[in-house]
């Protein structure tokens, strides 16, 4: 799970405009690093401004999932990840959005002409705190200790089960036992049967 990009575009210009954005790009070699953040920098433009207001999307891209919350304010935010879980995305773009529409008024984001032109260092908060899916989100998080209480019950299951198998092995070792002591029984009465004459 990896999170590449974490954006926040004005979709009503276009091209639309990145008003502030962070990287993480240690993946890629140090010669082709600038390529993938043109690339990604490309790539979350037109996607944001393919987002009509109030919508959420996913759009892959070979490997990669491009995630975009387009606010009726005509803002989006777009977040470029890897292996991250769909739910865990939204709710860190759901978190960006509502912190940088509380802390950005809307005519700092419309007098934007550039990419950059807003400050919003918390956006590279977001890359770093949110690199874990568990800490974006609580359903994640809720699921993640489901998955492992259902190993650990299933663990507990098969030894039950073993036990159980050899209970049932000696259930029925106990049933020839109990065979063979019936037929101990009738050949010693009979045996005992032929001693009683004499």
């Amino acid at each position: 799970m990896k999170l590449y990009y974490v954006g926040v575009l004005d979709n009503t210009k276009k091209p639309a405009i990145q008003l502030c954005a962070a990287h993480e790009l240690s993946d890629f070699s140090r010669f082709t690093r600038n390529e993938y953040g043109n690339f990604m920098t490309m790539i979350s433009k037109t996607v944001a401004e393919r987002t009509t207001p109030g919508q959420r999307q996913s759009v892959e891209e070979q490997d990669y999932v491009v995630h975009c919350y387009a606010r009726s304010e005509g803002v989006a935010g777009v977040v470029i990840t890897k292996d991250y879980p769909h739910i865990a995305a939204h709710s860190v773009l759901s978190k960006l959005m509502d912190q940088f529409l509380s802390e950005v008024p809307l005519d700092t984001i419309r007098a934007a002409q550039k990419d950059g032109d807003v400050d919003f260092p918390a956006v590279n908060q977001y890359l770093n705190d949110y690199q874990d899916a568990n800490q974006a989100n609580s359903i994640a998080k809720i699921q993640q200790e489901l998955d492992e209480t259902k190993i650990i019950l299933h663990k507990a299951i098969d030894s039950v089960l073993q036990r159980g198998e050899k209970l049932d092995d000696l259930v029925a070792k106990s049933s020839d036992l109990s065979a063979q002591s019936k037929m101990f029984y009738k050949s010693a009465k009979k045996q005992n049967s032929c001693c009683l004459v004499m």
